[in-house]
């Protein structure tokens, strides 16, 4: 748990220090991490979430009402963070600069901590499934790859309003520690709970309609009116192969 708590918390300080490398104008890279980390979380979604939930859920119909759920929740949790999640970086206007973006940052916040309240190491109940829980590495692996370019997103978004970066920064952390106490909570509700429990699959299942959601619309979005693009279709096979991979590794 402590490991996943670090890895998540510098996952997105250290990213926010990208801005001083990458300038925000000069996206082409942050096109192809997202490719590539939304390729990675659609595949984990299909070949380890959904599966381990539906062997895992004592009522299989019930994953499906939660996975809607989730997607649903992120479309509403977009309509205040403005696709921050998936590297949208809004410019705001001057009348806006002195103000706190308090609905972006809850709504960042909320993405995040449910996010982190899945890794959870919980055991598998049935079937002697080997990745019981939906896979607690693949699924933090997937959570820091997806946070990398929604950091950078975020404090250039930041930086647009107040061009302070020590101020920008300190916001950041609100959705720096949005994982880390989805992991402390929900390793204190589910530390002794099977996979089959009923708050993990409910979680589990809005997580994954989460996961859903972000990727495909990274995944339509990296291929605008379906026009070619060499790298980031290798980004994007690339991600795919990563979290096939895992199944053998």
């Amino acid at each position: 748990m402590i490991v996943a708590i670090l890895v998540l918390f510098f996952t997105v300080v250290l990213s926010g220090f990208l801005v001083k490398a990458f300038p925000p104008s000069n996206s082409k890279w942050l096109k192809l991490a997202l490719s590539f980390s939304g390729a990675y979380l659609f595949s984990i979604t299909i070949i380890h979430l959904l599966p381990d939930m539906l062997l895992e859920a004592n009522n299989p119909y019930l994953v499906g009402y939660w996975v809607l759920a989730g997607f649903f929740l992120q479309l509403i949790l977009e309509l205040f963070s403005q696709g921050v999640e998936h590297g949208h970086m809004h410019k705001h206007q001057h009348n806006e600069a002195t103000g706190i973006p308090f609905l972006l940052l809850c709504s960042l916040f909320v993405h995040s901590f449910l996010e982190g309240s899945i890794l959870v190491d919980v055991r598998s109940s049935a079937h002697g499934h080997s990745h019981a829980g939906g896979g607690f590495s693949l699924v933090l692996l997937g959570v820091a790859l997806h946070h990398v370019p929604a950091a950078f997103a975020l404090m250039s978004v930041l930086l647009s309003r107040w061009h302070n970066f020590k101020k920008a920064f300190l916001w950041l952390l609100i959705f720096a520690v949005g994982s880390p106490l989805g992991i402390i909570v929900g390793n204190t509700l589910l530390a002794q709970e099977p996979a089959s429990s009923p708050l993990y699959i409910a979680l589990t299942g809005l997580v994954a309609g989460n996961f859903l959601h972000i990727s495909t619309t990274i995944l339509f979005e990296s291929s605008p009116d379906h026009h070619f693009n060499r790298n980031k279709l290798v980004a994007t096979i690339l991600g795919l192969a990563l979290a096939i991979m895992s199944d053998f590794i």
